[in-house]
């Protein structure tokens, strides 16, 4: 069935980027929004827009009965829920289909299996897809916990199974660290996600983490290649790459061939990502989850292969098949994105909401900012610290890098301390200039930093 009238469960930036996909489609948005977000950009944009509630992301964004009531209040027959919130709740997926419209996304079932990291594990297994060591499904309590990690080895890494953005997760090197790293993990977990949930991997030192986008329609499945997401914070990723810079063509074939192969076996309907630790040393990958929705990330794989992910999985959630064979996604050149936060890297990266008293977007050739920002728009402290992601591309990783530092030069947020400054410092660092990093390396590398040269450096963005 096409999609005609497209409500947008979802704010910011990517509420903006799914509505400009919309429209090139001929689509009606709607956009919902809360008390805090009545005068955002996804608002203003909007053919409609629809208040979902208070400020708290409970009473509004996560709210499922007020989503639903605002789609058939708006005549929406479709909804799309972007990254975050919604997007990886079976129980949303299924309810969006019993009020008979259409979830822009796999189906409910589909969320179950792949968005709970124990059973996702079990699929990739049955596929024939690496894992890292560790249980098979949910670690039942300490003890088990105790005698698995004896067996495959410390460190090991405790991680909530419906975990994501880095929460519910721990390291532990020793049988003590364990005991209270497991506490902790179940309590955050249950925190963040209702779900106490546990299951155990070997750590691997040192890994390089990159994930594979996948596009299915529920029959057929294709790569679009892979991303380079090793540099985190807290296991928050805050500068991603396409392709990897460091896998060799055929650890390619065989790492994107994997994560087709998987999805395929699981007859999975719309854009995904399959995310792997990749250890350089052994040129090994081994699975590790699967996101079952659109990536923060996601264009820097627009920008290598020119498929406009987002309309592709309102194409396929509105009943057409894929647009794309394999042989006709073509890799080409490199993509680099940094995600600018309004936050303060001289103060641990404390948040910085507040008014944006001017704006100055980059452009150019290869140069892309998707942003929920304009000039007079006061930073909410309410959500995520994200204002937006320069991405820039060009036919070399060595140029793509010198266009990044152009573009980072010519951006100005005035009002709110960014981590712009700290990211264009990081262009010019050795290692990330010869891609030799991993995913503890960015950390590291903070805490060597001298603060006061951080904080000149995020003064001259004001």
């Amino acid at each position: 069935m096409p999609i005609s009238r497209l409500l947008i469960a979802n704010r910011g930036e990517i509420a903006v980027r799914i509505q400009r996909a919309a429209r090139e489609l001929g689509i009606k948005t709607i956009q919902v929004y809360s008390a805090a977000d009545a005068d955002s950009l996804a608002v203003r944009m909007a053919d409609e827009a629809i208040n979902i509630g208070p400020f708290q992301a409970a009473k509004s964004y996560l709210n499922i009965e007020a989503v639903l009531a605002a789609a058939r209040a708006t005549g929406a027959d479709a909804i799309h829920p972007g990254y975050g919130f919604l997007s990886e709740n079976p129980v949303f997926a299924d309810a969006v289909e019993a009020a008979g419209l259409i979830f822009v996304g796999p189906k409910g079932e589909t969320i179950r299996t792949m968005g709970d990291k124990a059973a996702a594990r079990g699929a990739a297994q049955r596929a024939g897809v690496p894992v890292v060591p560790g249980s098979e499904g949910h670690v039942a309590d300490l003890d088990e916990a105790v005698k698995l990690a004896e067996k495959i080895g410390f460190p090991v890494m405790i991680k909530a199974s419906a975990g994501g953005g880095g929460r519910g997760i721990r390291i532990a090197e020793t049988v003590e660290a364990l005991g209270a790293a497991f506490d902790q993990a179940a309590a955050e977990a249950k925190a963040a996600f209702g779900d106490a949930g546990l299951y155990l991997e070997k750590f691997i030192g040192n890994a390089r983490h990159i994930e594979v986008q996948i596009l299915g329609d529920g029959v057929n499945a294709i790569h679009c290649y892979e991303r380079e997401c090793s540099l985190q914070r807290r296991r928050q990723k805050v500068w991603e790459e396409a392709p990897a810079p460091v896998l060799s063509l055929d650890v390619r074939e065989a790492l994107c061939a994997s994560a087709v192969a998987l999805a395929k076996s699981v007859s999975y309907r719309g854009a995904g990502t399959l995310e792997y630790l990749y250890d350089e040393e052994s040129r090994c990958f081994y699975f590790i989850e699967m996101n079952t929705r659109i990536q923060v990330e996601h264009p820097v794989t627009e920008m290598i292969t020119g498929i406009d992910l987002v309309r592709e999985m309102i194409r396929i959630a509105g009943g057409e098949p894929l647009s794309y064979r394999q042989s006709d996604v073509r890799l080409s050149g490199h993509a680099i994105e940094v995600r600018i936060n309004a936050e303060d890297g001289s103060h641990d990266f404390r948040p910085s909401p507040g008014k944006v008293t001017a704006l100055q977007v980059p452009g150019g050739m290869g140069t892309r900012f998707d942003t929920l920002l304009y000039a007079d728009y006061t930073v909410s402290p309410f959500y995520d610290s994200l204002l937006g992601k320069l991405i820039v591309w060009d036919t070399s990783r060595e140029m793509a890098l010198r266009r990044l530092g152009r573009a980072l030069g010519e951006l100005k947020i005035d009002g709110v301390i960014t981590t712009a400054p700290l990211l264009q410092r990081l262009v010019e660092v050795p290692e990330i200039r010869s891609g030799a990093f991993h995913t503890r390396w960015l950390e590291q590398w903070l805490m060597t930093t001298t603060k006061p040269q951080d904080a000149m450096m995020e003064q001259s963005n004001q």
